[in-house]
């Protein structure tokens, strides 16, 4: 491994945390390359996305960001940073810059995943509005959100979701960093959390390298070999 070799960043969604990589980043690790899985605030797109930033910036030499789901728009504003040199997208929104996750979702049909939300406030410190606080019905999440994981698994994520504040969802992309960086994504093609019409749209409007793999939204969790095998062709790129 030399100081060339990038570290990838791997940047989970809305609902789900860090753990959603756990069957990816053994796949990494055993090929030597560095991995940071940050957990991500999920309190709005800039701020996420400055959060992230600044983790990058802090990681000398390339990086290879990637991201899930939520985690997609995230990359696509931190993923400006000077030293990140490839993007890989999974199951995930490629926003243009100037556009919200609403907007993107709006072209579409909705998923599944519309009628299952769930929303709560939550205290906003120096406010006296609340904010609001978007998960998943707990008892729809498994077939929703993780149909083809392990049934036990799927219900303890269902019980230890990260929540998702709703303000994130109107807010627009203020750069879209896959007009200037090598990009790849990956479409779950039985996804019942993002309509895949919005994961191709994206990824087809980017001009990205693109695969289909017929699974649920935590496609890490389902099929981890997959995954990384992408992941690995962008670090192929960034290090050929």
């Amino acid at each position: 491994m030399t100081d060339s070799t990038p570290t990838v960043v791997l940047v989970h969604g809305a609902f789900a945390d860090a753990s959603s990589f756990a069957r990816v980043v053994p796949e990494l690790l055993a090929d030597g390359l560095k991995v940071l899985v940050p957990a991500v605030p999920n309190r709005s797109l800039t701020g996420d996305s400055a959060y992230i930033a600044a983790v990058v910036r802090a990681i000398p030499g390339p990086v290879v960001l990637v991201g899930h789901s939520y985690g997609g728009a995230v990359i696509t504003v931190a993923g400006a940073e000077e030293n990140v040199q490839a993007l890989v997208y999974l199951a995930g929104y490629a926003l243009e810059e100037g556009e919200s996750l609403g907007e993107l979702q709006g072209r579409f049909p909705d998923s599944e995943l519309a009628a299952a939300l769930v929303y709560t406030p939550f205290p906003v410190e120096g406010s006296d509005e609340p904010g609001t606080d978007v998960t998943v019905d707990v008892d729809r999440f498994p077939a929703i959100f993780a149909a083809d994981v392990d049934p036990d698994l799927a219900r303890v994520l269902a019980v230890s979701q990260r929540p998702l504040a709703g303000a994130a969802f109107a807010e627009a992309a203020p750069v879209a960093a896959w007009r200037t960086k090598p990009s790849w994504g990956l479409v779950s093609s039985s996804d019942h959390t993002i309509n895949p019409d919005v994961e191709r749209y994206g990824y087809e409007r980017a001009g990205m390298t693109t695969v289909e793999v017929d699974s649920s939204h935590l496609v890490m969790l389902a099929h981890p070999k997959k995954v990384a095998d992408l992941i690995r062709e962008a670090v192929r790129n960034v290090t050929a």
